[in-house]
């Protein structure tokens, strides 16, 4: 059955961060994910999940500098010790939000890098996870590497589900996975199911977002009801996170999501929030 979470950096924005918990959980989701949250204190979040009897599904590591365009230190030669106190740190943050997984955003090759630079962050890269495999595996968590498109993030150094592949078996860790980010792969490679079977083994996160204007799932160019059924014939237990930019208010473009047990989600009349979804 696929299990869905509100993402709240992105969805719920009406509200200020903290009060996202409460809107998520009366629109019928039961999980969420962000980004970050280290600008609150673990406990504080801790609270706001049990209050609504929400799940903590994922967030990210540290991005570094966020503001100044840095997104992600994975694969940045000589920021190796950053990475290590960002892992201790949301290590830390997912003990108290028995948060199962943490992606390590892998950060942006230098404009112009060559073979040489490449392969330093492949160096590099391949060291921090690692390190941060064995360090989640004795926490009890799983870490998560997501390919993503270089039209949103340009020069993000993991762009394709074949490298993703490739670096979760060299790895070989149980608590190294993929996130896989329907949205994202749809824009670098399409093939969406093929790719989906290919490395269905190795997925530890499934994200959903329209395409190409990263609204409501039942917009654009992906049929979801066929890629999910997929998903869920393929016995993927785990959650699905929807990680798109609502094209109006939130609730008015949850229709889609009825099929998938947001019962407290009512389509608006004249919208297109019960798309293809019903």
């Amino acid at each position: 059955m696929i299990r869905l979470a509100a993402n709240l950096s992105m969805m719920f924005q009406e509200h200020d961060f903290l009060d996202r918990f409460a809107a998520a959980a009366e629109a019928g989701f039961r999980g969420v994910e962000y980004l970050f949250p280290y600008a609150h204190d673990a406990e504080e979040i801790r609270q706001r999940l049990e209050a609504h009897g929400l799940t903590q599904v994922l967030f990210n590591l540290p991005p570094g500098d966020w503001g100044a365009g840095e997104r992600g230190l994975a694969s940045l030669p000589g920021r190796e010790t950053e990475f290590r106190e960002g892992l201790e740190r949301a290590l830390e943050y997912a003990a108290v939000l028995d948060c199962p997984r943490l992606h390590a955003m892998a950060g942006v090759l230098p404009d112009g890098a060559d073979q040489g630079i490449r392969q330093a962050h492949l160096q590099t890269y391949l060291g921090n996870l690692r390190h941060a495999a064995r360090a989640c595996e004795q926490a009890g968590r799983t870490l998560l590497i997501e390919p993503i498109n270089g039209r949103d993030m340009p020069g993000y150094f993991l762009q394709t589900q074949e490298m993703a592949r490739h670096i979760v078996d060299e790895i070989a860790s149980s608590h190294l996975k993929v996130q896989f980010d329907v949205y994202h792969c749809q824009i670098v490679q399409g093939d969406l199911i093929r790719h989906l079977e290919t490395q269905f083994s190795r997925i530890g996160h499934v994200q959903i977002a329209g395409v190409p204007e990263r609204h409501e799932p039942d917009r654009g160019e992906v049929h979801y009801p066929a890629v999910l059924e997929r998903l869920e014939a393929l016995g993927y237990g785990g959650w699905v996170g929807c990680e798109y930019r609502p094209a109006g208010e939130t609730l008015a473009g949850l229709g889609w999501g009825r099929a998938y047990g947001l019962e407290s989600a009512t389509p608006v009349a004249g919208s297109s929030a019960a798309g293809n979804f019903l």
